[in-house]
């Protein structure tokens, strides 16, 4: 492959703390109290508006004030409260040094992306970086992928593929007519990757790396 999309939250890092703790923050604006941050796991991945709709029934106009207070504590503590995966810095220096183009493709806002990446000094890895606007006009996985095929100008669909830890990766590189790898070390699990439509899954991080690779 000459074009690498990834997934960021729990493909290259884990975010485990800092989003869990910014959604239990955003909740306790509504007087919802959660004690068990493993409970809320299930907010990694896709939009947040939409998770705050169908996991708690909030209205639009109340999910979007979940967001705002979400990122009250997330742009100031929660983004640093995170781990980039053990042996991912390896990868990306392997595959860049093969000549091959990466590119972050995520559901978080794009600033909050680059932030995270150059933080950890990933970002030098990447020829680029992006994600959804902060005013959720593009939020989508599918929409974010139409985006960095666009931006970068890549055409050649058959040389591209996406990884990712969700469905929501696998199923918008389908919708765009991408090949894709689900990893299991994120949130998602053999089931949902597969169902989702997955052409390949891997367990680890040097799994991901060999099949890259091609070592």
């Amino acid at each position: 492959m000459k074009y690498i999309l990834m997934d960021l939250d729990g493909t290259i890092t884990d975010p485990k703390e800092g989003i869990t703790k910014s959604i239990q923050y955003a909740l306790k604006f509504w007087n919802i109290e959660v004690d068990d941050l493993d409970t809320l796991c299930k907010f990694i991945g896709p939009p947040l508006r939409d998770s705050f709709m169908d996991f708690y029934g909030f209205s639009v106009t109340e999910a979007e004030e979940a967001v705002k207070k979400y990122r009250e504590y997330f742009e100031v503590t929660g983004l640093y409260e995170n781990i980039v995966y053990n042996g991912m810095e390896n990868l990306l220096s392997s595959v860049k040094a093969l000549g091959k183009k990466l590119i972050v493709a995520t559901s978080k806002p794009e600033l909050m992306a680059k932030k995270i990446l150059q933080h950890f000094e990933l970002a030098q890895y990447f020829d680029d970086i992006c994600g959804a606007t902060m005013d959720g006009s593009r939020s989508s996985k599918e929409e974010v992928i139409r985006y960095a095929l666009e931006k970068n100008n890549i055409v050649e669909l058959a040389a591209t593929i996406m990884v990712g830890d969700r469905k929501y990766d696998i199923e918008g590189a389908k919708q765009v007519g991408l090949s894709s790898i689900g990893v299991l070390y994120g949130y998602g699990d053999r089931d949902e990757l597969a169902f989702a439509g997955a052409d390949k899954i891997v367990s680890t991080v040097k799994e991901l790396q060999e099949l890259l690779t091609g070592e």
